[in-house]
């Protein structure tokens, strides 16, 4: 007798907005936590299609909030980087460290390579950053 298991992970995708720097940084990783210890997902997708510009302070929030994701047991993905966050990113070696995806549909196909994922459930929350 063959047994299969097929895991369906529940994704919420974060939408962040404007200058993710000091003084947004803050307010962004405390609607993270409330999101994480309310929400039975288990990958959390950060979308920085829209985010203008980031510092040493963003920065920090972000590796903060990768691991508080990491030491619930889930999964912290970032997506749609401006050529300059990149840079960013890439400068500060930042990422090596996390899962940058080129846009959702990359992670999406990267994501049901790995598991299969039920499509329609994609519940979405905007962050200010």
């Amino acid at each position: 007798m063959m047994q299969t298991m097929i895991a369906y992970p529940k994704v919420t995708v974060l939408r962040a907005y404007g200058s993710f720097n000091a003084s947004s940084a803050a307010e962004f990783q405390q609607q993270l936590k409330a999101t994480i210890a309310a929400d039975e997902c288990t990958v959390f997708l950060l979308d920085m299609e829209h985010v203008e510009s980031i510092d040493s302070a963003g920065l920090m929030v972000l590796v903060q909030s990768l691991r508080l994701v990491e030491g619930w047991g889930k999964r912290f993905s970032l997506c749609s980087f401006s050529p300059a966050l990149r840079i960013i990113f890439e400068l500060t070696q930042l990422d090596s460290v996390f899962e940058i995806f080129e846009n959702a549909e990359a992670f999406e196909a990267a994501l049901a390579q790995s598991e299969v994922v039920t499509p329609s459930y994609y519940p979405e929350q905007s962050m200010c950053a």
